[in-house]
């Protein structure tokens, strides 16, 4: 998006501040350098900041980074003060921006408030509640055993196009009911929209369409998948606001889970002290996985909220109205003020976010993240990174802590023994 696309938007904001704060201390998420090393950048918000900082999301685009654990959970506790509707913020964003797809007003429980997220939240919870864990579990297994023996006989790979992509992919797919051609659409829509060098917009428009035509199969042909139960919920979904839970169950998907599998192989693999416990037993998948939420989240930054008058944050700051605030997710789990203790086991972190807005669908996506890399280290447990660590590029986003790829060698193995498929993902009722 150019400067000039923006100029209306950043003089709006600074017209509405209740502060001034100047462009040049606004901090740029979106950059490679950012991208390259957060964490260090984190540590030079807090120091010239303290918990809130003024960054921002795009060109032209402001917001509030909150960088504070307690101060964000505050926040994330407070929707009456800070609401996760966009509608007014959005009005003075240009339509191109390429935040906006991932930030916009939709009729689903991430981007609402008040009753109606609280209808939508109990359809997604109902609809979750639903899936048979172990029919997952096989669903997970069949995949990862496919995927693993497309490579297997190489001795090499790219674990995130290879084995995390198209895994999520397939079982997130089997999950919806989706049929290859809306879920090929949907993923590839969804990829554009996470990564602000490609057409965010085009992106968001075709996995909208993809969605779009799945809710239209599944009210004529319903089957036991979270689609069709998405449509026969009490709650009277109606089309457009089934594709638009549908598209941030994708969303949640295709990019965080995706990137929670590969990040944690990763730190496995560059942490031999930490991989070599997990493939020992020492620490479970599970604690390797909360490790990673705490440590090293992949949704660094997200957690939008829209305060509709300005707020009093920790009685020194006010942030104005209409103007995002974004929970910085890895910054909250890394303050210094909270560092300390045993994670393993530990469920304080803001990995999957927190209050009423907090990831419904937690249960589902660890014991995918834990079966993917429990079948990948089965199948090859001397898996090692092929480039130095320091030869790994992450990719520029303000929302991602997401990985360009992920190189490993390997010693060859023979094919595994695909399991049968399962007829159903659904507990019967």
């Amino acid at each position: 998006m150019s400067t000039t696309s923006c100029e209306a938007s950043r003089r709006a904001v600074r017209d509405s501040s209740p502060f001034d704060t100047g462009t040049e201390l606004r901090v740029p998420l979106y950059t490679a350098e950012f991208a390259s090393a957060p964490m260090a950048a984190y540590a030079r918000m807090r120091e010239e900041f303290g918990s809130l900082v003024p960054v921002w999301l795009a060109p032209g685009v402001p917001a509030t980074l909150v960088i504070g654990y307690w101060t964000a959970l505050r926040i994330l506790n407070d929707p009456e003060h800070f609401p996760a509707d966009p509608s007014l913020w959005q009005r003075g964003i240009p339509a191109g921006c390429p935040v906006l797809p991932m930030m916009q007003k939709r009729p689903n429980a991430l981007r609402s408030s008040g009753i109606e997220h609280a209808r939508y939240r109990a359809a997604n919870v109902d609809a979750l509640g639903r899936v048979d864990l172990i029919a997952l579990h096989a669903v997970v297994e069949r995949s990862a055993v496919g995927l693993i023996n497309g490579f297997s006989a190489r001795g090499r790979a790219d674990l995130l196009g290879d084995y995390a992509f198209p895994l999520v992919f397939e079982v997130i797919s089997a999950l919806i009911g989706c049929d290859p051609d809306i879920s090929e659409q949907a993923a590839n829509g969804m990829a554009m929209m996470f990564d602000t060098t490609a057409d965010a917009v085009e992106g968001n428009q075709l996995a909208v369409a993809a969605l779009t035509e799945l809710v239209a199969r599944k009210r004529l042909r319903p089957a036991q998948d979270v689609t069709s139960w998405l449509l026969a919920h009490p709650a009277g979904l109606n089309d457009e606001e089934t594709v638009h839970q549908l598209f941030t169950l994708y969303a949640a998907a295709t990019e965080p889970l995706t990137n929670l599998i590969v990040n944690t192989v990763s730190l496995m693999m560059t942490r031999p002290d930490f991989g070599g416990r997990v493939v020992d037993g020492a620490v479970s998948t599970r604690d390797a996985l909360t490790h990673v939420l705490f440590r090293d989240p992949p949704l660094a930054n997200f957690c939008m909220t829209y305060p509709r008058q300005p707020q009093l944050i920790d009685e020194k700051v006010w942030v104005p109205a209409h103007q995002p605030i974004v929970i910085s997710l890895a910054a909250c789990n890394n303050d210094p003020g909270v560092l300390g203790g045993n994670i393993y086991g530990n469920e304080s972190h803001l990995g999957l976010g927190a209050g009423p807005h907090r990831c419904p669908a937690r249960t589902q996506a660890e014991l995918i993240a834990g079966d993917a890399i429990d079948q990948l280290l089965d199948a090859l447990p001397e898996i090692e990174l092929a480039v130095p660590v320091d030869e790994l590029r992450w990719r520029p986003g303000p929302f991602h802590r997401s990985l360009e790829a992920l190189p490993v060698v390997f010693a060859a193995v023979p094919s595994l023994s695909v399991p049968p498929a399962r007829a159903t993902i659904g507990n019967p009722r």
